[in-house]
């Protein structure tokens, strides 16, 4: 906007705002103002984003009158930069916050604001007026004080928090220098003081073996221990499956059935069951009972609601459940009588499901089976495997051929698959990264994952032809300008999208990464595709599974670890016994709203501590290799330089400040930096060769220098 229209701006601002205006309608106020008629559009647009900025409004007589700026709740998000950014539940655009106009708030504050700039639909600007609430009550950080002084700092870990916090010596907990401490906030740094607190725990001296994750865990206020009290009515519950508890429920047991699993893994909630009933294939997916052992409203019940879901770090799986029950009798060990709720599906050789059954049943698991065990009988043949598992080897011959016909009918309807590589790190017993080693995904785990998707279809669509109250998983379809972002981006490397009116189908991006595949842009549309996609959350209403091309999706399958599944195995006990009443279905209406809100920001949670401690277990890995030189993938860029991957999913940054042969400018429209006297160029997708010049385990980054 030029400066002569800003100067027209205020002029008419300033003739609105005067004591002796009278509010007139647009034609008596150009009239007024003696614009010429050719110019009026011009005097319309003004006054059109004078109204925006809340300086005046329209009344109903349609006279401009002036008006209060309109004030608007949301949310502070804060950037590590100082600047920000307001999100609301009315409008999906976030409001920019410069720093000069946060007005003390702080990441996380629900805040009053206005905006003071609406240039156009992409970037709004606003400047907060007033904290409503603190959205930071605690916060994790090193203790530094120096010799001789009666008080001292607190560094946090969270870089969006700012500004370090002041300890006074009587207030420390006898913290020393080094120490990872949690500090209570009494004072957020009014009137230009800095923030105060008191250190409320000690966590242990920075170079401790395991501090560095409990600070992330207490980063993220993630609970770890179960009281006293909840134990002990775990250990009430937790008896062995008796004549009693099986009284009205279908018999499994002489089913043959396997649990697969990783090899670590301890809480097995979910067995399935193949055979063959002419050319269809009648397929079990059998899921522990665990609302059997956690009963509504219970302290269980309400610690794990709390919970949301088990948290699976790099070095240990904080549970939703007490291991009394997640590894215990919830879990489905071999060998052993076990209450499910299982979904026994008909499927045709098209894979179509053409009959069901959701049922209570008593099942035992023949074989406790893993992932690498199932691929070396499948995929690899071995003679010792095959001969240990000979009796269930037909069955998991028709689960590999029943697992092929579903990916294949999923990949028809237009089914989106991420097949990004994603990593396991290998800690020595204090605690130090020894080896990063990627994911296998074979043929086992695609059988599982393959079974469990359509279970969770099957489940999701007969409740909601029911319309009884139910948790859905929903995908919401992507914004339409990040898919035309996206679209613009692919032409130019000879790709294109079909966007229908308002409308993106899955299929378009399906065929996208099939045309991509083996190509050496594909990571890096993989990666442009996937940040134009929605996170998937929890919700009462059905809207689909864009990602899954689905029209119904639920979570089914894990009720061990997340508590959506838990509140959808007892909505449907409810109903399979007939106390689905008006009262019930008024109870779960009322309930589900919030329950599927905690459950998706538990989620969030939960995926962002994992990261973070993912995060700097790569830092540390990278330490003894300062110095040394990879061929990675530039997987981001931003103007403060570009991020490279490398094979071993590890990820650094060159800083434009280490780009020292050039000065490099970013074009974010096409994702290049581009020297300016070389006219070298660097994209998205490019491979590089990097040299690590430096980690930072406090901030969690990794710096890497082009190697020329």
């Amino acid at each position: 906007m030029d400066k002569t229209f800003e100067k027209r701006k205020k002029v008419i601002y300033d003739l609105i705002c005067d004591e002796m205006y009278v509010p007139m309608k647009f034609k008596e106020l150009a009239m007024f103002l003696q614009v010429p008629r050719e110019q009026r559009e011009e005097l319309r647009e003004v006054l059109k984003i004078l109204e925006a900025e809340g300086k005046i409004y329209l009344s109903k007589k349609g006279k401009y009158c002036k008006g209060e700026a309109k004030h608007l709740t949301g949310v502070y998000l804060a950037n590590p930069r100082g600047f920000g950014f307001v999100t609301t539940e009315e409008d999906s655009r976030d409001v920019f916050i410069s720093e000069d106009d946060r007005n003390g708030a702080f990441d996380g504050d629900r805040v009053e604001f206005v905006i003071i700039r609406e240039p156009d639909s992409r970037r709004r600007e606003g400047r907060i007026v007033k904290i409503l609430s603190r959205g930071i009550v605690r916060v994790v950080g090193i203790y530094r004080k120096k010799a001789k002084q009666n008080y001292g700092f607190v560094i946090p870990d969270d870089q969006k928090f700012d500004q370090d916090i002041f300890i006074p010596d009587e207030k420390s907990k006898g913290a020393v220098d080094g120490h990872k401490v949690v500090a209570e906030l009494a004072s957020y740094g009014e009137e230009g003081k800095k923030p105060e607190g008191k250190v409320i725990e000690i966590l242990g001296h920075i170079n401790d073996p395991g501090v560095d994750i409990m600070s992330i865990v207490r980063g993220y206020d993630l609970p770890v221990d179960f009281s006293e009290k909840l134990l002990n009515q775990a250990d009430r519950v937790a008896k062995a499956v008796s004549d009693a508890d099986m009284q009205g429920r279908r018999d499994l047991r002489n089913w043959q059935m396997v649990t697969i699993d990783g090899e670590d893994a301890k809480d097995l909630d979910d067995a399935v069951s193949l055979t063959r009933e002419g050319e269809n294939y009648v397929l079990g997916v059998h899921i522990a009972d665990v609302t059997n052992y956690v009963q509504e409203n219970s302290a269980i019940d309400r610690e794990a609601k709390e919970r949301g879901t088990s948290v699976y770090l790099v070095d240990r799986v904080i549970p939703m459940l007490p291991h009394r029950l997640s590894n215990g009798i919830c879990s489905l060990n071999a060998g052993e009588d076990r209450l499910a709720l299982s979904c026994i599906m008909t499927v045709n050789p098209k894979g179509n499901v053409i009959g069901h059954e959701i049922a209570e049943t008593v099942i035992r698991v023949d074989e406790r089976m893993t992932y690498t065990g199932v691929k070396k009988i499948l995929e690899d043949h071995d003679p010792a495997e095959t001969q240990k598992y000979r009796e269930l080897l037909p069955m998991l011959e028709q689960m590999q051929e029943l697992s092929q016909i579903l990916r294949e009918r999923r990949q028809r309807r237009g089914s989106i698959d991420f097949d990004f590589p994603e990593a396991k790190i290998i800690l020595d017993d204090k605690g130090q990264p020894v080896e990063i080693m990627p994911y296998d995904r074979n043929v086992a785990t695609k059988i599982i994952e393959d079974f469990m998707l359509l279970a969770n279809e099957t489940v999701a669509e007969d409740y909601y032809w029911q319309e009884i109250p139910f948790v859905y998983r929903t995908h919401e379809a992507p914004e339409e300008d990040k898919i035309r972002t996206l679209a613009a981006f692919i032409n130019n490397f000879g790709y294109s999208m079909h966007i229908g009116a308002n409308e993106i189908r899955p299929k378009e991006i399906q065929k996208l990464l099939a045309r991509a595949e083996d190509t050496p842009e594909e990571t890096l549309i993989c990666r442009l595709a996937l940040r134009s996609m929605k996170q998937a959350r929890y919700m009462p209403e059905n809207v689909g599974h864009f990602g899954l091309a689905a029209n119904y999706y639920t979570h089914f399958t894990s009720p061990i670890r997340r508590y959506p599944d838990l509140q959808i195995h007892r909505i449907i006990k409810d109903n399979l016994r007939g106390r689905m009443n008006e009262k019930k279905i008024e109870h779960y209406q009322c309930i589900l709203p919030e329950v599927t809100k905690h459950s998706s920001e538990m989620e969030r949670r939960a995926d962002e501590a994992e990261r973070e401690t993912m995060k700097l277990k790569k830092v540390e890995y990278m330490q003894q290799y300062v110095g040394e030189e990879f061929e990675g993938v530039i997987s981001g860029m931003t103007k403060w330089g570009m991020y490279v991957e490398l094979p071993n999913t590890v990820e650094g940054m060159v800083h434009v400040t280490n780009m020292t042969d050039d000065h490099y400018d970013y074009y974010d429209d096409r994702y290049e930096m581009i020297g300016v006297n070389t006219n070298k160029t660097y994209k998205l997708g490019q491979k590089v060769r990097v040299r690590v010049i430096g980690t930072d385990r406090f901030l969690r980054t990794i710096d890497f220098e082009i190697e020329t």
